[in-house]
């Protein structure tokens, strides 16, 4: 499990340096249920995206798009990644992050810049493509980051529970 660590302070006015404590990094089966929930999310919006394109050409030509044209691939592409980013850059979190309390942030503790989440995002490709090892690099890295966390310069961490 990961454990809290400290990071040194600017030095204080007294010349003594401070530890500030850094945000857990959440586990990985909390990662895995988060993208449960966006999952769903995702098909949602594919179906709506889809229904954008099919049912006017359906009523324009008569006739079915054919699902594996490149430019409605490209459409879904573009949808689902733009709900990510739109998130990510937004406050951080996707619907799936907000409700296991966890945030994508910089390095540095501040928020994604669109720069950030695309990196994020066109990183994350291959932390799938290595069929899901980039996540489970959480276990495993002395950061508890993954692969795409690592190579765009982010972090998740958790976020306290909103007790309003």
């Amino acid at each position: 499990m990961p454990s809290q660590s400290t990071q040194p302070a600017p030095t204080a006015m007294n010349g003594t340096r401070q530890t500030t404590p850094q945000p857990r990094a959440p586990e990985l089966w909390r990662l895995l249920i988060a993208m449960v929930y966006d999952s769903l999310l995702v098909v949602s919006i594919l179906i709506v995206a889809s229904a954008i394109v099919v049912v006017p050409f359906g009523l324009i030509t008569g006739a079915a798009i054919p699902g594996n044209h490149p430019l409605f691939r490209l459409w879904l592409a573009t949808a689902v990644a733009a709900f990510f980013l739109w998130f990510w850059v937004h406050g951080g979190q996707t619907l799936g992050m907000r409700a296991w309390r966890m945030r994508v942030v910089r390095m540095d503790g501040q928020s994604l810049r669109w720069r950030d989440a695309i990196a994020r995002l066109l990183a994350s490709l291959l932390s799938w493509a290595a069929c899901g090892l980039g996540f489970a690099w959480i276990l495993v890295g002395p950061q508890h980051r993954t692969w795409h966390d690592r190579l765009a310069g982010t972090r998740l961490v958790m976020v306290k529970k909103n007790r309003s």
